[in-house]
This record gives C-alpha cells, sequence and structure tokens, in this order.
C-alpha cells in the first residue's frame, strides 16, 4: 500500500478507536498494536530511502535533492502518525504522568532547536541557488561557437567565484546579513544579487549568519545530548514513540546539515548513537553510517556540503577551470568535444537544481510550520492537564 494509503487508513483507525467508548482495560492490546504499526511504517518508509524502489523512475541518488525531498516527505508522514498515536482524543492527564511529563518536554525543546536549524537550512538553499548561477554563467559563455578568449575569461572568473565558495570553511561564515532573524514570510535582497560583482564578493562563504555565535553542529549535538531509549515497562507505552520521533527528529536535522550549507558545522560527523536492537532503527544507522564516513572525507579540506549536485558541479568546474586556465584559441577539436560533454552535463545539473532547489526549500518551511502547530497542540494539552490536576479551593 502506497506511504499516503497506510498513513490515511492509520489515521483514520486511531480516529476511529478512540472516539468509541470502551474501558481502558479493553484498550491495551490495541494500544501495542498501534504502537508497533507506527514503528513498522517508520522502518518501511526509511527502507524506501535506503534502497530507492526499482519503480522509481527518478533514480534519486543518496543526499541528492530529490531525496532529500523524499526525507521531508517521510519526517512529515512519521510526525503526522506520531501524533495520532500519542494525543489524538487521548486523556491529557496521561500526557502528565510520568515518564512523559518529563519526555514530552524534552521533545518541546527539540523542536525548538529544529526550529533555528529550518532557518539556517533555508538560508544555507538560498546559498546554493547562486552556486546554480554561477555555474549557468559558466554555461552559457562555453555554450557559445566559437569559443574565444573573452568567453573563456567569462566562465572561468564564475567558476573561480564557485569553487571558492564550495570549499570555504564554515567557520569563516563572515558574510554580512541585514537580516539575521530572517523569517519564512519574507526573503532579504541580499538573497538575489544584482550584478555578478555582488555574487563574487557574497561567496567568501555559503551561508548566511543567523547569529554571529549561531552552530548548526551544536544545534544537533544539543538536540541529541539527552536522547536515551525507553527500558522495562516504558519500552512499551508512550514513551517508546516519543523515543522513535525525537530520533527521527534528530537524524533528519543532521542530514539536512550535512548536505546543505549550515553556518560552523565543525565535528558534525560524530553522529548520534541508536541502540541497533530496535527494529525500526537498522536502516536509519545505514544511512547514518553512510553519510557520516562522506562527511569524513569532505570536512578535511573544508565543505559547502554533501549535497550531490553540489559535488558533481564541484567536479565538472574543476576540470573546466583547467581548460580556461590554459585556454588558447582555436581549440582542439577533441579537447573540445571533451569540453562539450562536460558542459552539458554541468547544464543539466543546473536545470535539476532549478527545479528542485524552490520545492526543497518550500517543504523546508512546511516541516517549519508543522512543527511549529505541533508544539502548540501539546502545549494545549499540558495546559490541560495542568488545569486537570489543579486543586480545586
Amino acid at each position: 500500500m502506497p506511504a499516503t494509503e497506510y498513513q490515511g487508513s492509520f489515521l483514520g483507525r486511531i480516529s476511529i478507536r478512540r472516539n468509541q467508548v470502551m474501558a481502558m482495560e479493553g484498550t491495551h492490546d490495541q494500544e501495542v498494536e498501534d504502537l508497533e504499526l507506527f514503528q513498522k511504517h517508520v522502518s518501511d518508509r526509511f527502507a524506501d530511502l535506503f534502497s530507492p524502489s526499482s519503480e522509481d523512475s527518478t533514480g534519486d541518488a543518496l543526499l541528492s535533492i530529490g531525496w532529500l525531498r523524499k526525507l521531508l516527505d517521510t519526517f512529515l508522514c512519521c510526525e503526522a502518525e506520531f501524533k495520532a498515536v500519542v494525543i489524538m482524543g487521548r486523556d491529557p492527564a496521561h500526557i502528565s504522568k510520568p515518564p512523559l511529563d518529563r519526555l514530552v518536554p524534552e521533545l518541546l525543546e527539540r523542536v525548538v532547536k529544529a526550529l533555528d536549524i529550518c532557518n539556517a537550512l533555508c538560508l544555507g538553499v538560498e546559498s546554493v541557488r547562486n552556486v546554480q548561477k554561477l555555474a549557468e554563467i559558466a554555461v552559457s559563455a562555453l555554450e557559445q561557437r566559437p569559443i574565444g578568449d573573452g568567453q573563456a575569461r567569462r566562465a572561468k572568473k564564475a567558476l573561480h567565484s564557485l569553487i571558492t565558495a564550495m570549499t570555504a570553511e564554515d567557520k569563516d561564515g563572515t558574510a554580512k546579513s541585514t537580516e539575521r532573524a530572517w523569517s519564512f514570510g519574507r526573503r532579504g535582497a541580499s538573497s538575489a544579487p544584482a550584478n555578478k560583482e555582488r555574487v563574487s564578493g557574497q561567496f567568501r562563504a555559503l551561508s548566511c549568519s543567523m547569529a554571529k555565535n549561531w552552530s548548526a553542529a551544536k544545534q544537533i549535538h544539543s538536540m541529541s545530548s539527552n536522547l536515551v531509549a525507553p527500558r522495562g515497562a516504558e519500552s512499551s507505552g508512550l514513551a517508546s514513540p516519543i523515543y522513535v520521533m525525537s530520533t527521527i527528529f534528530v537524524f533528519v536535522m543532521w542530514t539536512l546539515v550535512a548536505a546543505i550549507p549550515c553556518q560552523e558545522r565543525t565535528g558534525l560527523g560524530t553522529h548520534f548513537p541508536v541502540p541497533k536492537q530496535l527494529g525500526w532503527a537498522q536502516l536509519m544507522i545505514g544511512l547514518q553510517e553512510k553519510i557520516a564516513e562522506e562527511w569524513k572525507k569532505k570536512e578535511k579540506k573544508g565543505s559547502a556540503g554533501l549535497l550531490e549536485e553540489m559535488q558533481r558541479l564541484e567536479k565538472i568546474a574543476q576540470s573546466l577551470i583547467d581548460f580556461t586556465d590554459s585556454f588558447q584559441f582555436p581549440v582542439e577539436a577533441e579537447r573540445l568535444e571533451e569540453v562539450n560533454s562536460q558542459v552539458e552535463e554541468l547544464a543539466d545539473i543546473c536545470r535539476k537544481m532549478e527545479e528542485g532547489l524552490v520545492p526543497l526549500q518550500q517543504q523546508i518551511r512546511e516541516v517549519f510550520h508543522r512543527v511549529v502547530r505541533s508544539r502548540s497542540e501539546f502545549l494545549d494539552v499540558l495546559d490541560q492537564a495542568g488545569k486537570l490536576s489543579a486543586p480545586t479551593l
């Protein structure tokens, strides 16, 4: 059954069951079954991310724009089912009892940190879009026939600016922004440079500053610092889905920060531990290991991130720089054929970025607004629980 269909079936089933009037003792087995089904859905979705279906014609590679969009879809589906399991039609008093009286506030703290990360990610996507524009300048110049000295110089300038941007260390993110508290409702003028000179000047680092001492890596580490799997009787209660969702939260934010330029990511490759004996976590652990290994390779030389399109773009750009640095007119036929092939590939990458980056940014915004609403819903439940437990005068 497709993800959207079994999600709808799952949410509908919980809604119906919670509206039925029956003794709490009679619902225990159903409760356990719902928790197991939620974990199964999590496992199924991460299986799709780990091994894309052969029926998927997009063939999205790990950490590509298309793959990241699937990751965000997975997050949104899991988050909807999580709320259905934990709070849909449930007595608010359940949320105020141990260990939920501790676990829910911890989850809400992770949400707040994730909102900052979403802001940084949206700025990062803008940075990638600007890199794409530089690549398009190079493509436009090198598609001209015949390629002359002017076209080679224009392409060379754009390609050097592109490589400088992509190899800038995150810790050197000194790009100035008049909108440090950038909001999702508007985009600053700095995100759309008026000319190539401004583009070049802004690429000393890819990410715009959130705040002077803000660190994406520290946010991730803080989100995972108290992430502990429930044990004993807690593992079969509501503590379990809270742990599952918290782990998904951290994994998704960690992955996005690894892929997309963000301010200060030193040490990000140290990924958070997830118990291997948990069935739903096996594929997530496999993805963690793959991404962490790639991060270690890139962190040694400084990197704009692991976004697959950016990795390919960097490789081609380096080769084309060699061509423009040693350019002589007329170009040999064999060399021209090789350059044409690389320019076509670069243009194809630019098209994919043009088609995918804006929808990706919109999904990040959707995640932002969704978790804001969810946090409000949990706070309302906690408030109701507090009123119910308050002594009457």
